[in-house]
């Protein structure tokens, strides 16, 4: 019987005998590039090799510069598994784990501006620059009542978005954003945050015993310290593991 369920499980998971992992390198938290190589590393594709091993298939990184790239590929079923941020309109498609990682979205904005507090951004007049199909985005379109959002192809192209096109904020992912204000001192990043934004990992939609197993395996790498260290390891320590 439990042959016959991992056997489920793996047909879920990798239906192409590989385990097909999507690595959205648009979020530094959870996807750096190996400088060396190139190739994917951080805890996204920790966890997907982990995955591959305990499977006992080899896993293959589908690549994105963004996740809402990853959310169109699951048309073509490019993919079998993904790190994203649970939304409800992705949920219509992906079945999600509990979260492993939580995230802040804020603001950057610059140095001198009068904007202190994440709940000021949302006035008449301000343009806040958005990566098209984040997480902060679809938030972000859902709760904006008097802001106007500018949306970019990616997280980087909205910054520089933000940078050259004199707008009022950029929202973004803390990490990131302060990487940036560390090299212009005009600039500064929010103390408080938007939303708290909760990476989790999924699958398609219909993959019954599929979405089981990556639920197990998920509170079995958080539990194990697993997550804690992959985190650690590609310099992210900062961000908290989701309990």
């Amino acid at each position: 019987m439990a042959n016959e369920l991992m056997q489920d499980v793996i047909a879920d998971l990798a239906p192409t005998g590989r385990l097909r992992a999507a690595i959205n390198f648009g979020n530094p938290v959870l996807a750096q590039r190996d400088p060396a190589t190139g190739a994917p590393r951080g805890v996204s594709a920790g966890l997907s090799q982990e995955l591959g091993r305990r499977l006992g298939v080899p896993v293959e990184f589908v690549t994105f510069e963004a996740a809402g790239k990853v959310f169109e590929a699951l048309k073509a079923r490019a993919w079998d598994v993904a790190f994203l941020a649970i939304d409800p309109m992705r949920a219509t498609e992906i079945a999600f784990t509990a979260p492993y990682v939580v995230i802040e979205g804020t603001y950057l904005v610059r140095a001198q501006s009068p904007l202190q507090t994440v709940e000021e951004v949302d006035r008449d007049g301000v343009r806040i620059a958005v990566g098209q199909g984040s997480a902060y985005e679809l938030y972000l379109t859902r709760v904006i009542k008097h802001a106007r959002l500018i949306r970019e192809p990616s997280s980087a192209a909205a910054i520089n978005g933000f940078l050259e096109n004199g707008l009022e904020a950029a929202a973004g992912v803390r990490q990131p954003l302060v990487e940036v204000a560390k090299t212009h001192p005009d600039l500064r990043v929010m103390t408080g945050r938007f939303m708290a934004i909760e990476q989790a990992m999924g699958t398609p939609k219909g993959r019954n015993a599929g979405v089981r197993y990556l639920r197990e395996f998920v509170d079995t790498m958080k539990s194990s310290g697993f997550v804690a260290r992959a985190l650690l390891e590609s310099g992210q320590a900062d961000a908290t593991v989701a309990p």
